[in-house]
């Protein structure tokens, strides 16, 4: 029983150690995205070979023309408790290419492009956010559906494939709070926050060790049962 204890209070306060250095890891995570995001906008990069990690979450602007007939749907996104989409459209360059923008949440009954007609902004337009960077499909996740316009995460080449245009950029724009006119899309959908309750892991770990070891004292401790003579 002996060796059984330790070998449970060595996995608890391992697992203690481990909440600790996931909060270290994501306090400096959200630091980091607070930074960039709280930067001046840099000019939204295209022509880019390469993805680099460090212009996540980097305040940027994008000039262009939005292609709203080419509107793409991010499915099952919810905003204080109410199910809707984000809503993902082409901004075409003055070469005729695109870039994607996040424009926003809208909610399930303002998922038709008529039901919204003052946020279409027509011309040029200036649009800032921050720079994302798509993340692989995670195995949980529904593979996308064109054909439905049910999109479940980014894929760039896919969306500018399906929106007839060349991708300028490998990244994508997520816009800010800055207001739609009538109100949809919801621009500031960046999670640059993330819940971060490694803390109170690490303590629920190391108060469960702190127990283990109180439970094999008293019970080591306790008198010998007269009964059993």
């Amino acid at each position: 029983m002996s060796i059984t204890a330790g070998l449970a209070f060595l996995v608890l306060m391992a697992l203690c150690v481990w909440q600790i250095e996931r909060l270290f890891w994501k306090e400096n995570l959200i630091a980091e995205r607070e930074a960039r995001a709280g930067l001046p906008p840099v000019e939204f990069p295209v022509d880019v070979d390469k993805v680099n990690p460090d212009m996540a979450f980097r305040a940027a602007i994008a000039h262009g023309r939005f292609l709203h007939d080419q509107e793409m749907y991010l499915m099952a996104r919810t905003m204080q408790g109410s199910v809707g989409y984000q809503v993902i459209t082409p901004l075409e360059q003055a070469d005729g290419r695109i870039i994607l923008v996040n424009r926003g949440w809208v909610p399930d009954d303002k998922r038709d492009l008529a039901t919204r007609p003052e946020g279409q902004l027509q011309g040029l337009v200036d649009v800032t956010g921050v720079i994302r960077i798509a993340r692989p499909r995670h195995w949980a996740q529904p593979e996308n559906d064109p054909v439905k316009n049910q999109w479940f995460y980014v894929d760039p080449p896919h969306m500018a494939e399906e929106a007839g245009g060349d991708l300028a950029s490998p990244y994508y724009l997520e816009a800010d709070a800055t207001p739609n006119p009538g109100g949809f899309p919801i621009g500031g959908q960046a999670r640059v926050m993330l819940p971060n309750n490694h803390l109170q892991y690490a303590i629920t770990w190391f108060c469960l060790a702190v127990a283990l070891v109180v439970i094999f004292i008293v019970y080591h401790r306790r008198p010998p049962d007269s009964s059993a003579k």
